[in-house]
């Protein structure tokens, strides 16, 4: 096993500072956040005592970046997951979550597998397919009472199958056209 495959242990002193075994130096909270967002597995242990603070400290972490303003944990998960420490549902909590972090974790994957090979990469986003039939009926439904605006007719392609401002393959152009500056803007971030 190499270095990288195992945990990178950290040991906290009795001083409370953190210290990096294969380093030799002393971390702190952010620097242990990233190792964690390299992909690296990181074991906490108190050096006195040997019980193993991982959980403390991870838990930590993600209360500091809640209070500076990252919220990543709506207020509703936050008010459930304190509920089910209360409740018999909390054996049942950590597997939800798990499996619902390793799907995040699958679905990421695929989206960055298919980055070059697809050129809409969103679209081997599971569910995208439904979600972009859900948006064209809110986009109907909204334009429907509408007055006209410059190139959008709602009207099908000419008879003759030309591409015509305000045609179908018009509009379907320009939605493309967006869509690839959103890409553009998304893949800069």
């Amino acid at each position: 096993m190499t270095d990288t495959e195992k945990p990178l242990l950290i040991k906290r002193y009795a001083s409370r500072r953190l210290y990096n075994t294969e380093t030799s130096d002393y971390v702190t909270l952010e620097d242990i956040a990233g190792f964690i967002r390299a992909g690296r597995e990181v074991q906490i242990i108190d050096l006195k005592s040997g019980d193993d603070l991982t959980r403390q400290y991870l838990l930590q972490i993600v209360a500091e970046h809640e209070s500076k303003g990252d919220n990543v944990l709506p207020l509703g998960v936050l008010t459930d997951l304190v509920r089910s420490y209360t409740t018999e549902v909390n054996s049942v909590v950590p597997q939800f979550l798990a499996a619902s972090f390793e799907m995040l974790r699958s679905g990421q994957s695929k989206i960055m597998e298919n980055l070059n090979v697809i050129p809409n990469p969103l679209t081997a986003m599971p569910g995208f397919d439904a979600m972009r039939k859900q948006q064209e009926a809110f986009m109907k439904t909204m334009m429907g009472g509408m007055p006209a605006m410059p190139g959008w007719s709602g009207s099908g392609p000419a008879p003759d199958g030309e591409v015509t401002p305000g045609s179908s393959a018009d509009e379907l152009a320009q939605i493309r056209r967006q869509l690839a500056e959103l890409q553009k803007k998304l893949s800069k971030m």
